[in-house]
């Protein structure tokens, strides 16, 4: 055999490492805001709160490429301020599932089956590099993906039609979900595409039998719902929470 000889199907076929990449379903109304403005645009530290995602993503490095969902009709995305390595897709829904599954759809042709991505909400502007980075690391080998979740500290009571207590419920092994939610690109969408009516990813998998990876998050990556949530999302983002 000639020592020179090189095998051509390591230079035709290498083998290239799955890519990490962010959507963020925007597409939402924020009703229980109460407000005029969408509550992903509601202004917190001088930013909208979806600005303050976008840069998140845009400065963690491991992230390829950052999709925003947002509906057809959205008029204040034009508003915000243009961000690296992001573009935005007007093709959401009326439901955070809908507007995932056809975000999936919509990149299918820029991503490969077996790239990550990390599913995130708009009105979680708490979230860190740091936050992302440990995801990354904790899922990144794993067969299923997984979640960032806090474990549940509080006494869990159910109630009665009455709002009256009935029992305390265990709280062991009981975590709170958070998001970035990181699934392979072809996996998330197939477990979307078969789930009749899931509030968050992890739920679609659950629903096949899968086991998602908890991974410990950060108070700070809490969800702004109600109007009193924005003053202490804008005292973390502020460093003085």
């Amino acid at each position: 055999m000639n020592g020179n000889f090189v095998d051509k199907r390591a230079i035709i076929s290498p083998m290239t490492q799955p890519r990490y990449f962010a959507l963020i379903p925007a597409a939402g109304v924020g009703a229980r805001m109460g407000g005029v403005v969408p509550k992903q645009y509601g202004q917190i530290a001088g930013k909208a709160l979806l600005q303050h995602v976008m840069e998140t993503f845009a400065a963690t490095p491991e992230i390829e490429h950052c999709y925003v969902v947002v509906s057809p009709e959205d008029s204040f995305i034009a508003t915000l301020p243009a961000v690296p390595r992001t573009t935005i897709l007007f093709c959401g829904g009326a439901t955070r599932q809908v507007s995932v599954t056809q975000g999936l759809a919509a990149i299918a042709t820029e991503v490969k089956p077996d790239d990550w991505v990390l599913v995130h909400d708009a009105a979680r502007p708490g979230l860190t590099v740091e936050l992302i980075v440990r995801l990354i690391t904790a899922v990144a080998a794993d067969p299923v993906g997984g979640l960032l979740a806090l474990p549940v500290a509080d006494t869990l009571k159910r109630s009665s039609e009455q709002g009256r207590a009935l029992e305390t419920v265990p709280r062991e092994r009981l975590w709170a979900a958070q998001t970035p939610q990181m699934f392979r690109h072809a996996a998330l969408l197939d477990a979307l595409l078969k789930a009749s009516a899931v509030t968050d990813e992890a739920s679609a998998f659950e629903a096949l039998g899968m086991q998602p990876r908890l991974v410990e998050g950060s108070p700070r990556n809490f969800k702004v719902t109600l109007p009193e949530d924005m003053l202490l999302a804008e005292r973390y983002l502020k460093g003085s929470a």
